[in-house]
């Protein structure tokens, strides 16, 4: 891209993200220690219940009108394990240091509520899709039917299309073209074409991602899940046999490690002015952010995933996706951490950013191979996170105009986000998504506070039946005459 388009559209873009962020880090950790309380810490108390919920699906068979919970919960992973987990860390502590880490680990913990109460509101609102009989739902359908406001539901689905469709797609282009550069000289220019004044650049790697991302999405969700229960536990397997290898290599080293990141967790350097630069570090700020993009919690993105699954009651998916984000942040993002701070190329980048520097780690920890392990690692996890990230957005496109023409021009729009992210530059791409996820995060968080009764009924609904000895509760519509004109009867 032109490098004067590009600075033009940094400074458009840092000029609505500076002052966004600087509230949405308040209400963000505000709204995870409301829901925490609320629901009883329901991270804590029922992280077993989670992991019972979740062992207990996979055994289940599927079922033709929608995924099973497993599949939800690893459509799901496939859209969370993604650059977050591996260039969004080494951003977050090259700009914010070693204390960014923890500021993940806490909007991972306070994030596990925010991602049980939405997963679990949007399997009470899902609907069943007219056409394949499937279920369909998310943030936009709990928007409509539990807040009576459609214009507020079609809001959020567009800026869940625009974050998840397009731009969120550039990012994971973005790194698995940088990946491939740094380990095998893949440039992002393979051909420089003059076209009225401006350079256009032909990357055929990017070409090759889009012919690859076609041949997926257009064969729709059902195939992604299954593509996703496939390759996700592979992805994470390998790249955390590795991780758990150079940390075993170098467990002296592990407990100041550890100290690092506590201590330079509350080191003072401002991130912004005003009031908030005298209560938001830098630390904080990149730790939030880059946790929010991994683990997406609170975001709005996983609901849609979450309501596609057929469960008893809607607590199960609740418990099943909070168990993605303790995956994706606590284990996943972790490994990361560890691998840049034992090989401390944090302290000196060398110009290095997001994927090429924990490429650049790997490399000093396992030799050149590394590089070329990370670069494999990345295309199934960016792979799969495209994936499921446009399985979210063709959720919301439907729940706006659900026709075959509109959604065969989406389809072909992000392709071209795709093939955009492989010819741009990664400061760029990253601050769309920075703009585009705090816009969407908004409005999830302010809608899934204002639905805070449903979400306490279903809870206690759940572990009501759980001290009866049910050991799979089942929700009754009949139960709760209240919710007969805002929930399906036909589904519940």
């Amino acid at each position: 891209m032109n490098q004067e388009l590009n600075d033009i559209l940094m400074s458009w873009i840092k000029a609505l993200n500076d002052p966004l962020w600087n509230f949405l880090v308040i209400f963000l950790l505000s709204v995870g220690i409301i829901y925490t309380i609320v629901t009883g810490g329901v991270q804590i108390r029922m992280f077993f219940e989670s992991i019972r919920v979740m062992k207990s699906s996979r055994q289940e068979g599927e079922d033709e009108h929608g995924l099973t919970p497993f599949q939800a919960f690893v459509t799901g992973l496939a859209s969370r394990v993604g650059v977050g987990n591996i260039g969004g860390v080494a951003i977050a502590i090259a700009i914010g240091g070693p204390g960014a880490v923890f500021w993940m680990w806490v909007t991972a913990l306070l994030g596990m509520s925010s991602a049980f109460v939405e997963s679990t509101l949007a399997q009470l609102f899902k609907i069943r899709d007219k056409e394949n009989q499937q279920f369909r739902g998310g943030p936009a359908y709990y928007i409509t039917k539990g807040l009576k406001s459609k214009p507020f539901g079609i809001v959020f689905a567009i800026a869940m299309i625009i974050t998840y469709g397009l731009v969120f797609n550039s990012v994971q282009a973005n790194a698995i073209i940088d990946s491939s550069s740094h380990a095998w000289g893949w440039d992002k220019a393979n051909v420089v074409l003059p076209l009225g004044g401006l350079n256009l650049t032909i990357s055929w790697v990017g070409l090759v991602l889009v012919a690859l991302v076609a041949i997926a999405i257009f064969g729709g969700i059902k195939r992604i899940a299954h593509f996703a229960e496939m390759f996700v536990p592979l992805k994470a397997g390998l790249y955390l046999a590795i991780a758990f290898y150079i940390c075993a290599s170098n467990y002296d080293i592990l407990p100041h490690i550890i100290g690092l990141i506590f201590s330079k967790a509350f080191q003072f350097d401002a991130a912004a002015g005003g009031f908030f630069g005298s209560v938001v570090s830098m630390a904080m700020m990149q730790g939030i952010k880059r946790g929010l993009y991994s683990n997406e919690a609170g975001m709005g993105s996983a609901p849609n995933a979450a309501a596609a699954s057929d469960v008893k009651h809607p607590v199960n998916q609740g418990l099943v996706q909070m168990l993605g984000v303790f995956v994706d942040t606590f284990i996943v993002c972790t490994s990361t951490a560890m691998i840049i701070l034992i090989s401390g190329v944090y302290t000196n980048t060398g110009g290095l950013q997001g994927v090429e520097l924990t490429q650049h780690a790997l490399e000093t920890q396992i030799g050149h191979y590394g590089g070329d392990f990370l670069a494999f690692i990345l295309f199934l996890f960016c792979y799969s996170a495209i994936l499921g990230n446009y399985a979210y957005a063709e959720s919301n496109m439907q729940f706006i105009h659900n026709s075959r023409p509109v959604m065969f021009i989406f389809r072909v729009f992000v392709l071209v986000m795709v093939y955009f992210g492989a010819i741009t530059s990664v400061p760029l791409v990253w601050s769309m998504a920075d703009l585009s996820m705090g816009i969407m995060a908004t409005i999830n968080l302010v809608a899934i506070v204002l639905l805070m009764p449903y979400l306490k009924m279903l809870l206690k609904d759940y572990r009501r039946q759980l001290k009866q000895g049910v050991q799979d509760p089942v929700f009754k519509l009949e139960e709760h005459p209240e919710f007969k004109k805002k929930v399906d009867s036909d589904i519940w």
